[in-house]
């Protein structure tokens, strides 16, 4: 087995995992181990931007009430101000990276999308993902003590075998190199957790196909708190069909005047929510959902005509582009859309500095929950989330790396006893993998209740034994390994969509349909100590 020896392991290839490798490379080595391309994850794919208030008719209040209001009554204030303080300047420091945000008149421009009360939306037109991966990966080429190791999928976190205070500290993590066909440990004294989100859980999604729920299935397995996995969030516009990669229509067009429509013409969210087509996700996914449901309709329509042409053309030219493959002149006709799993707001338990509950483990982006997104993300705080807590992170790391030295070493990185098996097996996990995403999809998607939950995880427990009995067989690749983790993370969904006895923004249960705050104005916590369990009874 091939042995790696870095003071800092970074698992993801995200603004979270790289925006962190650039500060730390300041303390040490480090390792950045990501499954695919070095720009295949969810930031590459973001449209909208980056939340921070940069314009004088703005202010922090602002934003902190629109990100509370949004979050149904769940986000940590302190969290909220913290990085709504910080965001100015971590936007001023990606610019200082050679990320090029568009400008206009001598300032940013500024975009607005759903729940947002001002223009706040710093962005690269409607490829603003693309562009801070571009210019992060430029800046990392630039430190001779940072190695980009591409094609390696991680299968678990490596403990101490020892306890120290009860607890195991976090040593590293093995990996599978592709390219070599070969096992890989990665030895470190702080691992950082930027593994990305959960989105192929589900049928229909906007996340690329590695977002697998890798860090959150890997870290619950080594023993870390998670919560708050019955709130993901689906994006209300992804255009239709959705199968497949489903393309996300960016909320910014809305915020530059859109409308949503049903398919009469008739405007589908005036009366619902004062915001009209620019209301919180939640409400906006759940309006579309019950007019589909009502109608029979396969899609909604998103009508661009209050925007002028030129508008259009200057600020959505990838949206413009991806339409126009597929027949669709958005200038001239509306664009057909539905919701689609997007973003999960909740994820491993941090605190203020993104420290898990294992020693030696941090977590940033989407992976981690640190209080600020609560039952519902406010459009483009995620971006600005993640830059936060991997900067915040940065500054810990050079402490973390003196206790890890203090404390006695008692890790061993072995090589699994799984050999790669191509074909078979992979196609094997692969029609799990199909009939996993459609049972979350029918039965824990936007509207629960108890039933199609109940059903869900007597579907998915069975669909777990399969992807660990193929394990212990010693049969595997990246699809088993995935697919592994697909089912651990839609098991821990369902075990909080069930625990939560109430409808709070992006949990919606028929059979409770109000909020409750008396007894559930709370995060849902899972521990490996006692989780709550889900029968099918």
């Amino acid at each position: 087995m091939k042995h790696v020896v870095a003071d800092i392991v970074v698992v993801g290839s995200g603004i979270a995992g790289l925006s962190h490798a650039l500060k730390v490379s300041g303390y040490g080595s480090v390792a950045v181990v990501t499954k695919k391309r070095r720009a295949d994850s969810s930031t590459n794919w973001a449209q909208g931007g980056l939340a921070a208030v940069l314009d004088p008719a703005d202010s922090i209040e602002l934003h902190v009430r629109d990100t509370l209001l949004a979050g149904c009554g769940l986000c940590r204030r302190l969290a909220v101000e913290g990085v709504v303080r910080e965001g100015p300047e971590r936007v001023r420091e990606l610019v200082e990276w050679g990320v090029r945000f568009t400008r206009r008149g001598g300032g940013f421009s500024l975009g607005r999308e759903g729940g947002h009360s001002r223009r706040r939306i710093v962005h690269a037109e409607d490829l603003t993902g693309r562009e801070i991966e571009r210019a992060l990966l430029e800046a990392l080429g630039e430190r001779s003590n940072v190695d980009l190791y591409e094609d390696h999928i991680v299968l678990d976190l490596v403990l101490d075998e020892e306890e120290v205070n009860g607890r195991r500290r976090c040593r590293g993590v093995v990996a599978y190199d592709h390219a070599h066909d070969e096992w890989v440990g990665f030895e470190a004294g702080v691992v950082m957790l930027a593994a990305g989100g959960v989105g192929q859980v589900y049928r229909h999604t906007t996340n690329p196909d590695i977002a697998t729920g890798d860090g959150v299935a890997m870290a619950w397995r080594a023993g870390a708190d998670v919560a708050n996995l019955e709130f993901v969030q689906f994006h209300p516009t992804a255009l239709y069909p959705a199968d497949g990669h489903a393309f996300l229509i960016s909320e910014a067009v809305r915020g530059e005047g859109a409308v949503l429509r049903r398919q009469d013409g008739t405007s589908l969210m005036e009366g619902v929510h004062p915001l009209g087509s620019l209301a919180p996700r939640d409400v906006v996914a759940r309006a579309i959902h019950a007019e589909l449901k009502a109608s029979g309709d396969s899609w909604v329509e998103l009508d661009l005509s209050p925007i002028p042409r030129s508008t259009v053309e200057r600020r959505f030219p990838g949206i413009m582009a991806e339409c126009r493959s597929r027949g669709i002149d958005i200038t001239r006709s509306p664009i057909p859309v539905v919701p689609a799993a997007h973003y999960m707001c909740g994820g491993l338990v941090t605190d203020a500095d993104g420290r898990t509950t294992l020693p030696g483990l941090y977590a940033a982006g989407e992976v981690a929950c640190t209080g600020v997104h609560g039952a519902n993300r406010l459009a483009s705080n995620s971006l600005l989330e993640a830059v936060v807590y991997s900067h915040r992170a940065a500054e810990q790391v050079q402490g973390e790396l003196m206790r890890a030295e203090s404390e006695p070493v008692s890790v061993r990185f072995t090589e699994p006893a799984f050999s790669k098996v191509a074909g078979q097996a992979a196609n094997g996990a692969e029609d799990v993998r199909v009939h996993l995403r459609r049972a979350m999809w029918e039965d824990v998607g936007i509207v629960r209740d108890r039933a199609s939950l109940a059903r869900a995880a007597g579907r998915v427990a069975s669909f777990r034994e399969r992807a660990e009995a193929a394990l212990g067989a010693g049969v595997v690749d990246s699809a088993g390994i995935e697919l592994r983790n697909l089912c651990e993370t839609a098991a821990l969904i369902i075990e909080c969509a069930w625990s939560r006895e109430e409808s709070r923004g992006l949990h919606y249960d028929t059979d409770h349909p109000y909020r409750d705050n008396e007894h559930f104005l709370r995060d849902t916590v899972l521990s490996s100590g006692g989780r709550p369990r889900v029968t099918t009874n």
